[in-house]
């Protein structure tokens, strides 16, 4: 079974915290299975965006797997808003965690996918 949505979100809110990373919700979505979105902001104007990985990566149905939203490497922050925002229009019930970071550390560590 895997972890709510809310319950995941708030251990990796407070997991950046524990780092001094700054991270908020900016958008809250179902508590129980709303897909969540990692919006890295390096505070220059760009942002790393990751996602849930697509159906079928997932080995394991208890663990989330993330992969880049948007290609390789940093996009102009507001290229990846037009993004959410177009996701959420698509599926009103997803989470969009910020996450401030001049270094761009992201904290998946290896549940992030290579597709």
């Amino acid at each position: 079974m895997r972890i709510k949505a809310e319950i995941w979100a708030k251990a990796y809110i407070r997991y950046c915290s524990s780092n001094a990373v700054p991270a908020v919700v900016t958008r809250r979505g179902q508590d129980d299975g709303g897909a969540i979105f990692i919006k890295i902001n390096t505070l220059d104007g760009n942002v790393v965006l990751y996602g849930p990985a697509p159906a079928g990566l997932d080995a394991s149905s208890d663990g989330r797997l993330w992969a880049l939203c948007l290609g390789e490497g940093a996009v102009n922050e507001a290229d990846a808003d037009s993004y959410l925002l177009r996701q959420a229009e698509f599926d009103p019930d997803i989470w969009i965690i910020e996450v401030e970071d001049r270094e761009g550390r992201h904290f998946l560590g290896d549940f992030l996918t290579d597709s």
